[in-house]
């Protein structure tokens, strides 16, 4: 009988540590009532003071409309502020209100443990090789999306939708 390699994809090992590390972030944040998310949002911003949402969206490999949304919640929370960046007025540059930067620096050490836990016990090449690969990765699945050519849309014969007097009539018959 042939055995089947238990080698798992690299696909479902970075899913994986995907939810891994949300799971220990929320682990770590339940009091403050973030999410995942949020809780690298306010790290970002913490270290990149005055950032803009384009940049943290790229920092945080996010997309920009859930930067965007969970941005608006911390907002809302009162723990950053939004305002047009003083040389582009496209951009939207992001800073901690008061309250936020007293959060902030209150989880920086959750960040550090879990920065420096995701890494335990590896060397600094193999760190290196491991965010080349995931680099490497990533570009490819890049490349997959700009070869790929859109769908083609199916539309379906559009049908009159019966009047409810026609339906009433239908349903004695």
């Amino acid at each position: 009988m042939h055995q089947l390699s238990m080698q798992p994809y690299p696909g479902l090992l970075v899913a994986a540590a995907r939810r891994r590390i949300s799971q220990a972030v929320l682990e770590r944040v339940a009091g403050h009532e973030l999410t995942a998310q949020q809780f690298w949002l306010i790290i970002a911003v913490l270290e990149a003071p005055g950032i803009s949402q384009v940049e943290i969206a790229e920092r945080t490999r996010a997309d920009a409309p859930n930067v965007s949304r969970a941005l608006t919640a911390l907002g809302d929370r009162g723990l950053v502020r939004m305002a047009p960046h003083p040389t582009d007025r496209r951009r939207t540059q992001v800073s901690l209100t008061p309250a936020g930067a007293r959060l902030a620096r209150s989880l920086r050490p959750v960040a550090h443990e879990l920065r420096q836990a995701m890494v335990a016990g590896m060397s600094q090449g193999e760190v290196a090789a491991l965010c080349g690969a995931l680099q490497h990765l990533i570009s490819n699945l890049d490349e997959l999306d700009r070869r790929q050519q859109p769908p083609v849309p199916v539309r379906a014969a559009a049908r009159p939708r019966p009047s409810n007097a026609a339906r009433r009539e239908s349903s004695r018959g």
